[in-house]
């Protein structure tokens, strides 16, 4: 079908969370995912929180939950978390048609993306 998916293994200061059947392009959800790339959680909770993409809120969502396995399953310390990736990958494709004229159909094309987002602890510098 395609390749042999190869997870990678995370580190001890790390955490993430995977959504799947998100519905929305994967070409729009990156442009939200290149918004929180790198940045430290709390900041990029603000910039969704205030995004005016309708996808942002799924991708917040995420994030919430990547926080909370940091927090929870590793024991991690939430001030101190940065997003370190944020990718999108292609899901199904729902395929649908529209009437046209004379008898004709048109396909339309209804894309499901998934969104990755790991965050780690980096120490600050004293």
């Amino acid at each position: 079908m395609g390749k042999p998916q190869r997870e990678r293994t995370l580190k001890d200061n790390e955490a993430k969370a995977v959504t799947r059947l998100i519905r929305v392009s994967p070409q729009k959800l990156n442009l939200v995912a290149q918004l929180i790339r790198g940045k430290k959680v709390d900041r990029a909770l603000a910039d969704l929180t205030f995004s005016r993409k309708r996808i942002a809120k799924d991708v917040k969502k995420t994030l919430e939950s990547a926080i909370a396995n940091a927090e929870n399953n590793h024991d991690l310390d939430v001030d101190a978390l940065v997003v370190s990736e944020a990718y999108v990958g292609k899901n199904i494709v729902m395929k649908r048609i529209q009437a046209r004229a004379r008898g004709r159909a048109a396909r339309i094309l209804k894309p499901f993306s998934q969104m990755t987002v790991v965050v780690r602890q980096v120490e600050e510098p004293a």
